[in-house]
This record gives C-alpha cells, structure tokens and sequence, in this order.
C-alpha cells in the first residue's frame, strides 16, 4: 500500500513539476513574444500614447511680379480637430457635431459624426485652413460648452491672392493640402513648397500635457519664393482690354500675350474670361450659371459644371491652338527675303484667285488688287502674292524656316500644359507637304500653332533674327529674401538676318500705316503689324481674329499679340476688333515705359495744346486770351473776373478744347453729364464734347478720314467735372479686312 501511495505521489509531483514547467515556459514565451518579437510595434503604440507629435505647416514661398508686388503668399489660418477619447456620452457627441457643423458650414453634421464613431483615439481632424473669425466662432463655442479637452485648434496656413482674378491662369492655384493645382503654382510646386516642422509633448494617462519641460520643436520652413517677369501695370492693361473684347463682341473668349522681344521675358498674359484665385471652383458669369441651369438631371449638372470650372483654368495661350491665317504671311515673307526669292522690288499681279493643283484659291479682294510690291502685298494681305512666294521657296526651304521659328515642337515656357505640335495633325510635315498644302500654309490655312509659339517667331522678326525661350520666372529668392538663381535669356537659334528683319519690321509699319493694321496706329509711335482673320477648324461658321504688333518699329521692345475668339456679328476680322485692342495696349505699355512719343507735322496738328494762365483776368479779356489759342471758353458765374479755371493753366487739352472759367467764390468746379460720344467722327466728337463743356484725347486710329468712335473711357451719364478730358478711341471699318 505504501509502495502504491509513493508511485502515485512520485506521479503527482511529476506532473506537477509538468504543469509548472509549462505555465513558466508559456510565460517566458510571451515574455519573449512581447519584448523582443513584438518590442518595436508596441514601442512606437507607447510612444504614441505618451506622445503628441504635431506637424507645424510651413508656408509656401511668395509668388511677386517684377515689381516685388505680391501676388500670392501664405496668410494665417487654423484647424480644427477633436479627440474623441474625451466624449463623455451620445449626447455630447450630437451637440459637439451639431454645432460644429452650422459654425464651419460646409462641413455636414453626419460627416462629423462618423469621425467621433471611434472613441479610442485622441486626435481626429475636422477642418483646415479656417478664417479668423470661424475659428474665434469655434474657440466660443468650445468656451461656452466647456469642450477645452475634446475640441482643439492648430495654427495652420492658407494661400491668400490678394487680387483675385488678377493673372489667374498663369497663377495657378493650390488645392485642400497646399499643393499647386495649375500655372506656376503647379510648374514651380516643389520650389514653392517648404519643409514642415514638428511639437513633440509628453502626455499623461488622461492625454493631457505633462507637468514637466519635455517638448521639442523644430520649426518650419518657408518654400522659396519666386519672381515673375510679369508686370502688374502691363497685364492690367492687357486684362483690361481682353475684357471689353469679349464684351464688344460678343465673343467666346479672348487672349494675349505682351513680350518682351529682346528677351523672351513673358510681360503680361492674359485669358478672359478668367476665375477668383481665392474662389477657383465658383462660376460667376451670369449666362454661363443660366445655361447650366437649364440642365435638370443632377448627375449631368454635376459634370456640366465641373468641366466649364476646368475649361475656366485653361491657359489658351500656351494650352490652345489655333489656325493663324494672314499673321503668317510675315514668316513666309521672311523666309522668302532671306533666301533670295523675293524683295522689296519683286511685283506681282492678283486677279483675285491663284489655281493650286485641282483647287481655286481666292483673295480676299475677289476683284483682285493688280499689280502690287511686296510691301503692298502685305498691306492689303493678298493670298495669291505669298502662295507665290511659297511656291518659289519650295518644300524644302519653307519647312527650313517653319521648323526654324518654333512651330514643330513646344517653346519650353516654364508653364504647364503647353500645346504639343504633332506633325501631320497640327501641321503638315515635310514629307506630306504637296503643293497644295505649301500653298495653303504659306498664306497661314490649314495649320495651327499656339499663341506662345506665335508671339515668340514675331519677336525673332522684331529683334534681329534671334528665337528666344520664353520666360515667366525672373529669380528665386530664399526665406530671407537672398536671390538664390537668376534666369539668364536663352537664345535658341539665329532664324534670319538682321537685315531681312528690318526689311520685314518697315513692311509691317506700313501694314499699320495705311494697310489693314491701320486700327493699331498710335499717334506719336511707330507701331509694326499683322491682322488675321481665320475660320475654325472645329466650328463651321466661326472665326478667330487676330493681331500682333511690336513696337516702336525702329527699335522694337515688345510685343503684343490679341486673339478673338469666335466673335459675333457681321465685323469680325482681325484688322476691325483685334487691332484696336493691340494699338491701346501698345500705347499704354509704352507711356508706361516711359518711350517717349515722336510726333509727325500731320500728329501735331491734332494733338494737344497747354491751357494759359488767365485767373484774375476779367472775364471778357480771358475769353479773348483762349480764344487767340485756339481754345473755348464755359462761364460759370455772374462775376466780372476769373477766380479759377479748369483745367488749370500749364495743362494739356486737345487742340480747340475747352476752358472753363469761375467767377464766383465757392463755386470753383461744377459737375455734369457726360454725353455719348460714340458712333462719330473726331470733329464730331470734339464738337459734341466741347458744347458740353468736356474735352477729349483722340487715341487710335486718327489720321484716317473714315474713322468712327467706339469707346469713351468716362461712360456716358456718368458725372464729371466741366472741363475734364475724356479719351475717345476711334477705329475703321474700311480697308482692314484679310484672310
């Protein structure tokens, strides 16, 4: 019995040294399963515990145009975001949401409420890039309702334009996490962007700061900044007159390009209609919104109104293409000069058409202009004259020169989204060039180039022969403001000589003189020129109108190209509405230049002349003092003497102005109503403004006697003061039409 007690307790301590043996060697294995396996994850969870790690956002670097102005930069804002683990119950989880959501407004109140689902977790975000006042807004509500411990705000950044449309399209924008979404902002994004910084604090059990100095902070890092060779005086000139373009004619749209041709520096660039940098996604146009109205289904409006906010981003002056029509006829007239085929002395004699293989092509004059020079040619934009010179080229040496000025391949803009010549869909390349297609792209049919392509050849004509690679970004410059690159003018090949470019640059001064570009005539400076005037490819019954000028033509600076498209009514011709366009945005960028204007004995007659002194003079002999030169008198009062006059002596009105002379104290201005004075000649307009006791600047085309006033730069009824100066622009209709 006892040997059967001592095998059963021999058994009984076996297993139990069995069990304990097992018990210890599962908990060596976790043991070892936890600090050594699993050591890392569970390190980094801890970590996180007893951690807050904050990412401090750094701010993009400023976008400024030439003249240091900014015209994007990173201004103050906030983010909100709560720490679920801190709820208390259901219902602080509605109010928390319900609030929150009527004071952010387009945060939905379900979407918050999905957030807070997960009670486990301390940080979840709710919004960025607040305003001051919502974020004041939410600091009051989490006040009022004691939430210090589960609502919390960050400081955080948000790109700021303070212009708003100003240079949108080459701009560009960021979208929700501060990355460059279009134009430079887009281009330059990883120059732009800065290296975020860091907090990192110790909590306690309960998430809150511990009470100890344990923090780290490594700051932010602002983006490098950029400057623009865009000029803000210049592209408001261009933003200005692209405008009243698309108002005047109803058009599609309108774009342009002012260059600096010496250099490839891009001065202004502009698409109108253009969208609110600060407001990308929000269409404004009244007829636009109409239309999209019209659209019932919701998925279909959804998608119409997405792809006309897309399409409103577009940069069609580098994106787009475009059939140049009669602008290229200076190219062709180029190539032919510098090869010897044509000169100023060649002739040649238009019936009206010219027969090319199995086709008849026509001029524009059916009637035929007879014998004409090449200057004349270009003057009146005769398509058989240049579908002769082409021919005389040949294949060979016409594809030279098109592939010379850049219209194979991209100009390299430091631009996205430039257009993409493909051979053989955007142009006819050299091995199907047959005689028909030379002939038709001589005269500027049946290919398309883009704005930036076109403008760039212009500036080679306009600057010696020299092809330059255009430019937006002048310099980079670090956070503290040190020029960190400066870009340097690329000249990527001598097309022509200097001497076909002067050849060239006086045909098209005549083009503006007295041939189709006459509207861009500018009193006092020597403009060179080109209209065109195309129909679309893709819209049978639609037009492209154009223009590009340099100037001044004996030394040229800039450059200055207008499209129109698709401009309604019966006048839609290049040399009609695009020249004028050019012909004020010249005259305005050069008086801003500083280029001072030379006149001719036919200009100074017209121009303007500088009122006298005539105060304290009686009345009588102050009208006989104005009289004597020229100008008008307007009495306001029942005095016997002149106590004031406007404008005031030493100032500049037009010949045969008005003065307007004070005789009584406490009335020393008076205002009224400016009449219309649109639709008229320049005697005409003179007249009417000066009986009204106005005078007016004559500005565009005024030494053509068929001229006719289309805009007024002080409305009519609007108030103005008796003897202030309104400039009145004029233009005509007769002998600007081309192809």
């Amino acid at each position: 019995m006892s040997k059967v007690n001592n095998r059963l307790k021999k058994r009984c301590l076996a297993l139990l040294a069995v069990i304990l043996v097992l018990g210890f060697g599962a908990d060596i294995f976790r043991l070892f399963y936890f600090q050594v396996v699993k050591a890392e994850d569970y390190r980094v969870e801890a970590e996180a515990q007893q951690l807050s790690d904050t990412v401090i956002s750094a701010d993009r670097g400023v976008i400024y145009d030439a003249n240091m102005n900014v015209l994007a930069e990173s201004a103050a804002a906030w983010l909100v975001y709560i720490n679920p683990s801190k709820i208390k119950d259901d219902a602080q989880v509605k109010m928390i949401a319900k609030g929150l959501s009527e004071i952010l407004g387009d945060v939905e109140e379900s979407t918050i409420l999905k957030k807070m689902e997960n009670r486990q977790i301390n940080y979840v975000k709710i919004k960025d890039k607040i305003s001051y006042n919502i974020k004041t807004a939410v600091v009051e509500f989490r006040s009022e309702n004691e939430l210090h411990e589960i609502i919390g705000i960050n400081s955080d950044t948000k790109r700021y334009y303070p212009f708003g449309n100003f240079a949108s399209t080459i701009i560009g924008m960021t979208n929700s996490d501060n990355n460059g979404r279009a134009g430079i902002e887009l281009k330059y994004n990883d120059t732009l962007t800065g290296i975020p910084g860091r907090r990192i604090v110790a909590r306690d059990a309960n998430s809150g700061p511990m009470q100890s100095n344990y923090e780290t902070k490594h700051d932010a890092e602002q983006g490098t900044s950029l400057v623009l060779t865009i000029d803000k005086s210049i592209q408001y000139y261009l933003e200005k007159g692209l405008s009243q373009a698309v108002k005047d004619n109803d058009a599609e749209s309108a774009y342009g390009i002012v260059m600096d041709v010496n250099t490839g520096a891009i001065l202004a660039m502009a698409t109108m209609p253009d969208y609110n940098l600060n407001e990308p996604s929000v269409i404004t146009d009244p007829e636009l919104l109409a239309e999209l109205d019209k659209i019932t289904d919701e998925d279909e409006y959804d998608v119409a109104y997405n792809n006309a906010v897309f399409l409103s981003w577009r940069n069609k002056a580098i994106s787009d293409t475009y059939e140049p029509g009669s602008v290229f006829k200076l190219f062709t007239a180029a190539a032919g000069i510098e090869e010897g085929v044509t000169s100023l002395d060649s002739t040649y004699n238009c019936v009206g058409a010219i027969q090319v293989a199995d086709n008849r092509i026509h001029c524009h004059k059916h009637e035929g202009h007879g014998t004409q020079d090449l200057t004349t040619g270009l003057k009146n934009s005769c398509n058989p004259f240049f579908i002769t010179i082409g021919q005389q080229l040949g294949t060979e040496k016409f594809y030279k020169y098109f592939e010379a000025f850049g219209f194979t391949g991209r100009t390299n803009i430091d631009l996205p989204a430039e257009a993409s010549p493909v051979a053989n869909v955007t142009y006819h390349s050299k091995e199907n060039m047959g005689i028909s297609q030379l002939s038709s792209s001589a005269f500027g049919q049946t290919f398309q180039v883009s704005a930036i392509q076109m403008i760039t050849g212009v500036s080679a004509i306009a600057n010696g022969g020299k092809l330059m690679e255009p430019y937006v970004v002048a310099k980079k410059l670090d956070q503290d403001g040190n020029t960190v690159y400066e870009k340097t003018p690329q000249v990527k090949r001598q097309v022509i000589s200097e001497s076909t470019s002067k050849t060239v640059l006086s045909m098209m001064e005549a083009v503006v003189a007295d041939g189709t570009g006459r509207n861009a005539y500018i009193p006092g400076y020597r403009v060179a020129g080109k209209t065109g005037t195309s129909e679309k490819l893709t819209v049978d019954g639609e037009y492209i109108a154009s223009f590009v000028g340099c100037a001044p033509a004996d030394d040229p600076q800039i450059a200055v190209l207008i499209i129109i498209d698709e401009p309604q009514g019966a006048v839609h011709g290049g040399g009609a509405i695009a020249a004028p366009v050019a012909g004020a945005i010249i005259e305005q960028t050069l008086e801003y230049m500083n280029v001072e204007p030379v006149y001719s004995d036919e200009e100074l007659a017209k121009l303007n002349a500088t009122t006298p002194e005539v105060i304290n003079m009686t009345v009588g002999g102050a009208k006989s003092t104005l009289k004597g030169q020229g100008f008008t008198a307007r009495v306001i009062g029942n005095g016997d003497k002149v106590i004031s006059q406007y404008p005031a002596s030493g100032q500049s009105i037009p010949m045969n102005g008005v003065v307007v002379l004070y005789t009584e104290q406490g009335k020393t201005e008076s205002s009224s109503s400016v009449p219309d004075l649109l639709g008229l000649s320049i005697g005409e307009a003179n007249r009417r403004a000066v009986d009204a006791g106005y005078n007016i600047r004559i500005s565009g085309a005024s030494l053509d006697s068929e001229v006719v006033s289309y805009r007024q730069s002080i409305e009519e009824g609007t108030q103005a003061n008796l003897g202030s100066t309104i400039t009145v622009y004029f233009k005509t209709t007769s002998g600007v039409q081309d192809d």
